[in-house]
């Protein structure tokens, strides 16, 4: 089931993740995530870029309420956590991954949408949060990962109101990061990921796990870190030959 859930394609270094329930507005079941999860808990070693996507012109509209377990406490805690960790899974796993948007970007879509590294939205792509028109509150890591782009302030209106933003407010907000004509999400996301794929793995790598946590830090450790990353990447065999590449004015050959 979780299989036919989410499809995978593996395009040389790229891989397209598509979320697949078309009749849910692709939205998410523990079986879904699980096998987003298990992708990224053991990704094919040829694969430098993600490509997240949805079907049927929906992103994700959020979790499955049709599905919904009734917890307590202790159990929605635990199942928050569980979110948490495939969030955090994607964001920090080392794979840059791509959104590419269209259609429903709701409540734990945009949870995960958060977590990815470049974002592309489509015209029909509508961001909304909810959870206040609920009775509940986001758990899959909206108040950190949304928070961080939105601010507390519009967040909490965002929230307290369920208002939908465009892709175009998207943009100015930076929900996303690509605002595109219908159709084009997909495209732009394997051109990006084509670009990215030609990176210097570590180089990739080490902006996917500094940048986020820096902003975390007194400004003094976030400098301190920062000399750090500088240290490992510039000293690499990969700095040599992206040096050397650009003296000779030809295309760098990275690992």
């Amino acid at each position: 089931m979780s299989e036919q859930m989410l499809t995978i394609e593996i395009d040389g270094d790229i891989a397209i993740l598509t979320m697949n329930r078309p009749a849910k507005r692709n939205a998410m079941c523990d079986a879904l995530l699980e096998a987003i999860d298990g992708f990224f808990r053991n990704p094919p070693k040829e694969v430098k870029v993600v490509v997240l996507t949805g079907t049927a012109g929906h992103f994700c509209s959020g979790l499955d309420l049709s599905e919904h377990v009734s917890r307590d406490a202790e159990g929605t805690m635990r199942h928050s956590r569980g979110w948490h960790e495939v969030m955090q899974r994607i964001q920090f796993g080392g794979l840059p991954v791509i959104s590419a948007m269209f259609g429903a970007v709701i409540g734990g879509g945009l949870e995960l949408a958060s977590a990815t590294h470049v974002r592309i939205a489509e015209p029909s792509t509508i961001f909304q949060l909810p959870e206040g028109r609920r009775g509940i509150f986001v758990g899959g890591g909206a108040s950190v990962g949304v928070g961080r782009i939105l601010g507390a302030d519009r967040m909490t209106e965002m929230m307290l109101t369920g208002r939908k933003y465009s892709a175009e407010e998207g943009l100015a907000l930076g929900l996303t990061h690509y605002s595109v004509g219908e159709g084009e999400a997909l495209p732009l996301a394997m051109d990006l990921a084509r670009k990215i794929a030609s990176n210097a793995p570590l180089s990739n790598y080490i902006m996917i796990q500094a940048l986020a946590r820096i902003q975390d830090m007194p400004r003094n450790d976030g400098l301190f870190t920062e000399s750090l990353c500088a240290a490992i990447t510039q000293t690499s065999p990969d700095a040599v030959e992206g040096l050397a590449a650009f003296l000779e004015k030809r295309a760098p050959q990275f690992r």
